[in-house]
């Protein structure tokens, strides 16, 4: 699935969308987390979220908030036209109404040295953490994080769950967070573990706040967040917890639409 190259920023609306201002409430934004919130992790959310998120994209603007890259979150959400924001990679690649926002590097962040001591170590690490299974892309570098899976990307979906029951025993991730953040604590880093396989690195302030320095300009009074992973420490905490932001924890994709339903679509 190809990812729109930037171009110049000229926003049209996709045929039948409202712009902002005709909405039932034009300053109100509601930002989804994916893997968990929008959909299963790495699989395709439902027919009943699509139109679940139409509906709410008839009262407010709408946007999702992934740690992943674009594509990966494509594979997902199916388009960036059924949103009006999108956030790839914690909004350091960044969408409105398609046309891409500026974009971040963690390579020019940390430097290429750095950047390779921190890989050789990941390596070594790994290959000492005796876990069940492992598979292939145990680190996987995006624009502004990179992504480690003591069980490997590749892992099929029944791999995954069964390795997010074997860490939550365990604590794979978390141990190993925890040597990072000692290991690297002169980069000045945040470790987060998100999704069922794996944790990202970013950059302190890199998280899913980043998203919101693309929405100052907009005006808007209201600003929701939905995710799972809002516990300290999980990838949709710092923005859950951001006094601008009003924070709803969910459980499921199900639990997502009910809140949705409760909060905009049933609503007086």
């Amino acid at each position: 699935m190809s990812v729109p190259m930037p171009t110049t920023n000229v926003y049209s609306y996709p045929t039948g969308v409202k712009p902002f201002s005709e909405r039932k409430y034009p300053k109100t934004i509601c930002m989804f987390d994916v893997d968990g919130t929008l959909s299963l992790a790495r699989q395709q959310a439902k027919p009943e979220m699509f139109a679940t998120l139409k509906a709410l994209r008839e009262n407010c603007v709408i946007a999702f908030v992934g740690g992943s890259d674009l594509n990966k979150i494509l594979e997902q959400v199916k388009s960036l036209d059924l949103f009006d924001f999108g956030f790839a990679e914690n909004g350091l690649v960044a969408y409105k109404l398609e046309q891409p926002l500026a974009a971040a590097s963690f390579i020019k962040h940390v430097g290429e040295e750095e950047y390779k001591k921190m890989v050789n170590w990941i390596l070594r690490y790994l290959s000492e953490v005796d876990i069940p299974i492992k598979r292939g892309t145990f680190i996987e570098y995006r624009n502004g994080m990179i992504n480690v899976s003591p069980v490997g990307r590749n892992a099929s979906i029944q791999e995954r769950i069964d390795f997010e029951k074997y860490d939550k025993e365990h604590h794979i991730r978390a141990d190993m967070v925890v040597r990072m953040e000692q290991e690297f604590i002169h980069l000045g880093l945040t470790f987060a573990i998100g999704g069922q396989i794996s944790f990202d690195i970013f950059p302190q302030g890199w998280d899913k706040t980043y998203s919101l320095k693309h929405i100052e300009s907009e005006g808007f009074d209201t600003i929701h967040f939905f995710g799972d992973k809002t516990f300290k420490g999980g990838n949709d905490y710092e923005i859950f917890s951001d006094p601008k932001v009003t924070g709803h924890t969910v459980t499921s994709p199900e639990d997502t639409m009910r809140q949705l339903d409760e909060l905009f679509l049933t609503a007086p």
